[in-house]
């Protein structure tokens, strides 16, 4: 049987669910890892090659994980907080029968740095995302009401707004240019954790959940709520699922995005490989219902960025035109779109 790694992810969090301690932990973040695996580990077998040349795996995984290829066990349906989502090493061969939407995009529009709960400066992550092609990039760290993820008072914001100046005035030779912007925290209330005139002199808003997410219960109240509140423009990794782990908000999404819509409010699409949020169904809906789009790898790292090509999968994969997406305009266009929200 040649598994996928999307089933070797599932096989390794069923073997967490039956571990205890340090191993349940262990198998948990290899099943994470096997998402964002940039190849099938078939290819890396079939080439010869061992499987510890992919990110997190061991000797002794790297065995598991053999024994599984040659014995074909049985992969049932996973449990809903692990469906619907895909794995980078298939958005990658996606994206590459597509290189024209990669090389047409000009921004990520989420980031943290050491600002909130990243681990890299401004500096550092402008100079990395430049160094992938982009005209532009949204420094978006956290606010204040999530202070689990250090996230910044008005005082700190301000401080941020003097530097990102600083960086954009030494890129400012290249063209290159960071956008001021804030991943503010939103109550089930569709309530904001900042003050209105602390979010003025940003140059984008993006609004999401961080509480209440292990719900059942139909949410469509809070979306709306939320999506109503001016004060921001993109609705951050809508449902606040998390692979394994949170299946995520459920609603009436035909009326969330038509809301959305209405009020020209743009639906974020998460590229981390544990959130891929929305994922491609939900996102062709709100397509569908004509909402914007907007792109974000929700990097904490360097390396996170290269998550983008699951963005950009995703959008092929929802049909979303280009005009929609607000990784594809110009950095000038971006904020005419905003100032016009």
């Amino acid at each position: 049987m040649s598994l996928t790694n999307l089933q070797i992810a599932d096989l390794l969090a069923r073997s967490a669910d039956q571990a205890e301690s340090y191993r349940q932990r262990a198998y948990r973040k290899a099943s994470r890892s096997a998402l964002a695996w940039v190849e099938e580990a078939r290819d890396v077998l079939d080439g010869g090659r061992s499987l510890t040349e992919l990110p997190g795996v061991g000797d002794k995984l790297a065995r598991r994980i053999e024994g599984w290829m040659n014995q074909a066990p049985e992969v049932g349906d996973p449990p809903e907080s692990r469906t619907g989502f895909s794995t980078r090493s298939v958005s990658s061969a996606i994206v590459e029968g597509h290189p024209e939407w990669r090389e047409a995009i000009n921004a990520d529009l989420q980031m943290h740095t050491t600002y909130s709960d990243g681990t890299v400066s401004i500096e550092g992550m402008a100079e990395a995302a430049r160094a992938l092609g982009y005209s532009y990039v949204a420094i978006t760290d956290h606010s204040q009401g999530l202070k689990v993820a250090g996230g910044m008072t008005p005082d700190e914001m301000r401080m941020q707004a003097r530097e990102i100046a600083e960086v954009n005035d030494a890129l400012s030779d290249s063209g290159f240019r960071v956008l001021h912007a804030l991943e503010m925290n939103i109550a089930p209330s569709g309530e904001g954790d900042t003050d209105p005139g602390d979010l003025e002199g940003l140059d984008l808003v993006l609004g999401s959940f961080h509480s209440s997410l292990q719900t059942d219960k139909d949410q469509t109240y809070r979306y709306l709520a939320a999506v109503r509140n001016p004060n921001f423009h993109v609705l951050g990794h809508p449902r606040g699922r998390m692979y394994g782990t949170r299946a995520g908000l459920h609603a009436n999404w035909k009326k969330v995005f038509a809301e959305a819509a209405k009020v020209g409010k743009a639906v974020e699409i998460d590229c981390n490989p544990n959130r891929q949020d929305l994922n491609a169904e939900l996102a062709a809906r709100a397509v569908e219902a004509g909402c914007y789009i907007s792109i974000g790898t929700d990097s904490h790292y360097i390396h996170e960025l290269d998550y983008m090509d699951m963005g950009i999968a995703t959008v092929l994969a929802a049909g979303a035109p280009r005009e929609r997406i607000l990784n594809y305009m110009s950095a000038d266009e971006l904020l005419a779109w905003v100032a016009d929200r």
